[in-house]
């Protein structure tokens, strides 16, 4: 089995180093490809042993199961390049927020009959394997598919298999997730550094804290509330940090993120739909920026020339 990365951001990064960590797969039988080779990732790619390309068509070319890791409104543009060279034994597994199975069929089915498109949606803690992922399957995926999908996912991380419309909701919990807890446990730090403790010490406590509560919700059967209410003491300390969180509104503030990202996902669905951006407008990459430049400097460059040009015709 070998696995492709069409993109070599973050998420692409995090599975191939989460993979090779477990042992699933060697990094010799993975592939990244991306426009721009500048990118961290694709330095610690590279770092990693995995092949790095430029190309699109190399990766599928040299892939079995291929996921999609761009944004949400370049799939469509993706897979308008790649369709031509899929074949009966690629598996695409879109990562793609907001993005349907139905739609990825529709556009792949131009080129193959029977497409076999699953959809997940994981997290970056899959990095060191802690991942959170559920992924739902397609009208032409097979049950061994599936179980090749949840081999590679369960290998970082806790997986499993949902009903497609769960998952922007899914995405708005657990995919964004750990951009809440980081943000806490930045404020946690914080908290503790205006008291007066070292900032590596603080973050390191934060973050045991935050570790600890999670272990302590997966190995027992309280509901959180019930192992908040253990903390609290009658008159004590924690309730009285608890009353301040509750007159800021952080549960609606958490419940509100949840929300939002959700709504948001379904929007990147609907702008995936639309197709009417170029790629290089939506790309946005490093690589576009040079290009841009170079096309500035080639028209001053012409444009002095040009003034050259004048001048010399006026002398004459």
């Amino acid at each position: 089995m070998s696995v492709g990365f069409i993109g070599a951001g973050q998420l692409a990064y995090a599975l191939a180093r989460g993979f090779t960590a477990a042992g699933v797969i060697a990094t010799h039988k993975i592939t990244a490809s991306s426009p721009d080779t500048g990118l961290p990732t694709v330095t610690g790619l590279r770092k990693l042993g995995v092949n790095f390309t430029t190309s699109n068509k190399e990766t599928v070319k040299n892939s079995d199961v291929l996921f999609l890791a761009v944004k949400p409104h370049i799939i469509p543009f993706v897979l308008d390049e790649i369709g031509p060279d899929i074949e009966n034994r690629h598996l695409v597994v879109s990562c793609a927020a907001g993005v349907t199975i139905q739609s990825i069929e529709k556009k792949l089915s131009l080129c193959h009959l029977a497409p076999k498109v699953m959809r997940c949606m994981t997290n970056t803690p899959v990095v060191v394997r802690e991942g959170a992922t559920v992924y739902a399957t397609g009208t032409h995926a097979k049950v061994e598919d599936s179980m090749l999908l949840e081999q590679l996912m369960a290998s970082v991380g806790f997986c499993i298999e949902v009903e497609e419309d769960l998952i922007d909701a899914v995405t708005g919990l657990s995919g964004s997730g750990p951009a809440y807890a980081f943000t806490a446990l930045d404020a946690l730090a914080d908290g503790g550094v205006k008291m007066g403790l070292p900032r590596r010490l603080a973050l390191r406590l934060g973050a045991q804290a935050l570790l600890g509560a999670a272990k302590m919700v997966l190995d027992s059967e309280q509901h959180p509330g019930q192992l908040k209410d253990n903390v609290c003491s009658p008159g004590g300390a924690t309730i009285h940090a608890l009353h301040v969180m509750e007159s800021g509104g952080f549960r609606s503030l958490l419940i509100n993120a949840v929300e939002t990202s959700c709504i948001r996902t379904r929007e990147l669905q609907c702008l995936a739909d639309q197709e009417k951006t170029s790629t290089a407008a939506i790309k946005k990459t490093t690589l576009d920026k040079v290009l841009q430049e170079s096309t500035s400097i080639g028209v001053k460059g012409r444009t002095s020339l040009l003034n050259n040009s004048k001048g010399t015709k006026n002398k004459n």
